[in-house]
């Protein structure tokens, strides 16, 4: 078992944690496990905004998680905090907006971040640098492309 201060530790946000956050949370999680390295990251989502906070991933967004083989994810929508940036040692933001977010609260943790910030596009093979808000389009479409 790896102790807690050597383990990886990544944070994925979205404006309000309940479709691509989770998303990436969920496939992060599932790539982990089938490496065997489960153990060695801490792993999280989180919001911009508060308006889901509690909530459980948008219905969609657990569909389309079965839907290509994760069963099991878990989670309650929360907002990101200073606190965040002192734990996470890698913060990725799903869009320009939540990364001008991000660097924001980051000034607010001032010396105390450790986070590294990025888009979790720029690590896209597909050169896609922006993950679409799929939350205001109808049916399940734009879920799959986020997944």
């Amino acid at each position: 078992m790896t102790s807690r201060s050597t383990k990886k530790s990544v944070l994925f946000v979205c404006l309000g944690n309940i479709c691509r956050s989770p998303i990436a949370e969920a496939i992060f999680l599932y790539a982990i496990e089938k490496r065997g390295v489960r153990e060695e990251w801490d792993v999280d989502s989180s919001a911009i905004i508060g308006y889901h906070t509690g909530k459980s991933p948008e219905t969609r967004t657990m569909q389309t998680l079965r839907k290509f083989g994760i069963k099991n994810y878990e989670h309650r929508a929360r907002v990101t905090s200073t606190a965040d940036f002192k734990k996470f040692d890698y913060i990725f933001g799903m869009d320009d907006e939540n990364l001008s977010d991000l660097k924001d609260l980051e000034r607010m943790a001032a010396a105390e971040s450790k986070a590294k910030l990025d888009l979790l596009g720029n690590f896209d093979p597909e050169g896609h640098r922006e993950v679409p808000d799929p939350y205001y389009h109808n049916g399940t479409a734009v879920f799959d492309q986020v997944f």
